[in-house]
């Protein structure tokens, strides 16, 4: 029998950037839990396989396209998701990008773009939907943040800013919609592989390298993802609001190797 507290029968849930990656595997699990879903990107016909597997897994997908860097185009959003499901009840603003680049490189449209997406976008996406959440009384708002919300590492520094402001607007957005019943958190993933880093990942000595400082002792899969956004949609999260979840292994614990290796 499964926990009423963690049950999304009957919510409709907007997942942002589900095409590909990450944003799959959360709204796959939210299906799995229970909930309807939005699925956006930003063409309609990208999102035809996942559709059609969400629905296989009999829950219901309403494709919808979405360009988070375009005001007109949330707005049509919402109101596209709205009209077809008559509520929404929990958001995943998933939605974004990085360009990778040491700080004397970055070009000032690189910093737009990335800001324009990761920080803009997630407000403007959370405004809108709120505005259908808060004459209900009721809503669940999962901004995607990183563990460079809360560290700084070389070559991501408009990133980091994004991130960084994902998680300071998170907190303010929990205090503005909190007595509508509305909580917003920020779900911070840690080193996972993604189709921005992917790269990375074929050079097994940094592999290495970046496995020795997370406590748990290796990068994140997609699927360690599933129960923090499944809790922080949930009614288990009811009393959780202007939070930052940390799913990253550890790794900002700031591990480091103290003692010599343990002798064979």
């Amino acid at each position: 029998m499964s926990n009423p507290l963690f049950d999304l029968t009957g919510r409709v849930a907007i997942v942002t950037g589900t095409s590909r990656g990450l944003g799959q595997y959360m709204a796959r699990a939210l299906a799995k839990a229970g909930a309807d879903l939005v699925i956006t990107s930003r063409t309609r016909e990208s999102l035809a396989d996942f559709q059609a597997e969400i629905e296989a897994l009999g829950r219901k997908a309403f494709p919808v396209p979405l360009d988070v860097r375009d005001y007109d185009s949330i707005q049509n959003m919402v109101e596209e998701a709205y009209g077809h499901y008559g509520k929404i009840d929990i958001l995943v603003n998933n939605a974004g990008c990085n360009i990778r680049k040491p700080a004397l490189d970055v070009q000032w449209e690189d910093w737009n773009t990335i800001l324009e997406t990761n920080l803009r976008g997630t407000f403007f996406v959370s405004q809108a939907v709120a505005k259908k959440m808060i004459p209900a009384h009721y809503g669940r708002i999962i901004n995607i943040g990183s563990v460079t919300c809360v560290a700084g590492y070389a070559g991501l520094a408009p990133y980091g800013a994004s991130r960084g402001g994902v998680k300071q607007m998170t907190m303010s957005l929990a205090d503005d919609w909190g007595e509508h019943g509305v909580t917003v958190n920020c779900l911070a993933p840690g080193w996972f592989k993604t189709k921005q880093n992917e790269i990375m990942y074929r050079n097994e000595a940094w592999v290495e390298y970046l496995s020795e400082r997370i406590p748990l002792g290796r990068p994140g899969q997609p699927n360690d993802l599933d129960g923090a956004v499944v809790f922080l949609a949930s009614a288990a999260s009811e009393y959780i609001t202007g939070q930052t979840l940390l799913v990253d292994g550890g790794i900002t614990v700031g591990k480091v190797r103290a003692l010599p290796p343990k002798q064979a």
